[in-house]
């Protein structure tokens, strides 16, 4: 039984995006088990949160990376630490920005992998989740194909096969751990054709690139550098693969047969591995729905001041999604702007907060607990709640301790985030 890992301390790099060419400061931090990988723009007001995750994956016109990240925050160029994290054995690691792209470093990935081990791998108490694939799992587009097959370890077969003498028919065949990976992959570094780099170039990509971080090949070979490896274009292939699996939110157990895949079909399979991978969990956690009975056993609010009316999801701990019906019956209603009824956004925070605090005393070690607030940040109101909208509470956990806890709660309705908070509660017995 694996134990979930974060780094011991605070370490920082800097550099500049390969593809914007933007100057970036990085700051890796250690992070509460179960959190996962979570990157934090430090100078966006509010320093929003973007979770690693394919549920953050921005469309892909960026092309050429990985990138996460919503209409307020992104991330470019991910893939490099996400594979770092993966082969290390990280699960859980704030990751503070000060741009919209990591630095590509050298174009490899060995930079990220002396900073995380120069940060120290601390293991915590919480079980890691590994994902074993049972059947195999398949995904292909035109000639590029991704097959995943049961197996004991991670391991990955990689055949590149483009229209160039230096490019044509490397294979590599690997099992991935912290050693291999450093050693054998990490230094490889990314490469494009002599004959792509300016339109990338004229379409906005790669203005942080040069011969030192970008292997260009001409048609007589590298200009202007040497491989690190006579394979060193398929062991970066593998790179990127590993950092895009890992965005599908765990470790996976399986041998990994890719064709010629790119960013798009390795996002894609990820996308697949997350699926099956919430189905699997939803066998194994406890997710349940709560009607008003059974919510009323773990909140002590009662009317006029229980707000929600049922869960509809509910993973003890972690994340949470409520619902409030929203009727002219509501007595608030008739003193909140009677003649123009609008739900006070105190209330609704206080709604998101009856929902993190179903998540959180749900479970067995804080049931009969009560929850107190001991702060509201970043709440921001971005829309009217009035009589007739059902209101959606999604609440996933922060940083957890003991008699602490912190979760980020969206409020919407028919979609559109309505009302958004942190919140922290301090969890006291009864």
């Amino acid at each position: 039984m694996e134990k979930q890992k974060t780094i011991a301390r605070e370490v920082c790099l800097k550099g500049v995006g390969i593809h914007t060419g933007n100057k970036v400061n990085v700051a890796f931090k250690p992070a509460e088990a179960d959190s996962g990988v979570t990157f934090v723009r430090t100078d966006i007001p509010g320093a929003p949160r973007i979770k690693a995750g394919v549920g953050s994956l921005l469309a892909q016109e960026l092309s050429r990376r990985s990138s996460i990240g919503d209409s307020q925050a992104q991330v470019q160029t991910v893939e490099h630490l996400m594979a770092s994290l993966s082969s290390l054995g990280i699960d859980n690691i704030d990751v503070g920005i000060d741009n919209n792209e990591l630095p590509g470093l050298d174009g490899s990935a060995a930079g990220f992998v002396e900073a995380l081990e120069d940060a120290g791998i601390k293991e915590q108490e919480s079980q890691k989740y590994i994902y074993t694939v049972k059947e195999p799992i398949n995904i292909q587009d035109g000639s590029s194909s991704i097959t995943i097959l049961p197996s004991s370890e991670f391991k990955v077969s990689y055949t590149l096969n483009y229209d160039h003498p230096m490019l044509a028919a490397q294979f590599l065949e690997i099992a991935v751990n912290a050693k291999s990976f450093k050693s054998e992959i990490a230094p490889a570094r990314t490469f494009c054709l002599e004959s792509e780099a300016s339109q990338l170039q004229n379409q906005g990509l790669g203005l942080g690139a040069n011969y030192e971080n970008t292997l260009v090949v001409g048609k007589a070979g590298v200009i202007k550098n040497s491989l690190r490896f006579k394979d060193e274009f398929v062991r970066h292939k593998i790179l990127d693969l590993i950092g895009d699996l890992y965005l599908a939110g765990c470790s996976i157990r399986g041998h990994v047969i890719a064709l010629k895949s790119g960013h798009s079909l390795n996002l894609k399979i990820a996308q697949k591995i997350h699926e099956q991978r919430i189905k699997t969990q939803g066998a194994q956690a406890m997710k349940e729905v709560l009607d008003i009975n059974e919510i009323m056993k773990i909140l002590p609010h009662r009317e006029p001041f229980l707000f929600v009316d049922r869960v509809t999801h509910l993973e003890k701990g972690k994340r949470a999604v409520g619902i409030k019906n929203v009727t002219i019956n509501d007595y608030f209603f008739r003193g909140h702007f009677p003649g123009r009824p609008v739900m006070p956004g105190v209330l609704i925070l206080e709604a998101m907060a009856q929902v993190g605090g179903v998540m959180m005393l749900a479970s067995e070690e804080n049931r009969g607990k009560l929850a107190f607030f001991m702060a509201i940040d970043n709440a921001k109101f971005r829309k009217t709640v009035v009589p007739g909208d059902t209101l959606v509470f999604e609440v996933e956990a922060g940083k957890m301790r003991s008699k602490i806890g912190t979760v980020h709660g969206k409020a919407l309705v028919d979609g559109k985030v309505v009302a958004e908070a942190d919140l922290m509660f301090a969890l006291v017995e009864d």
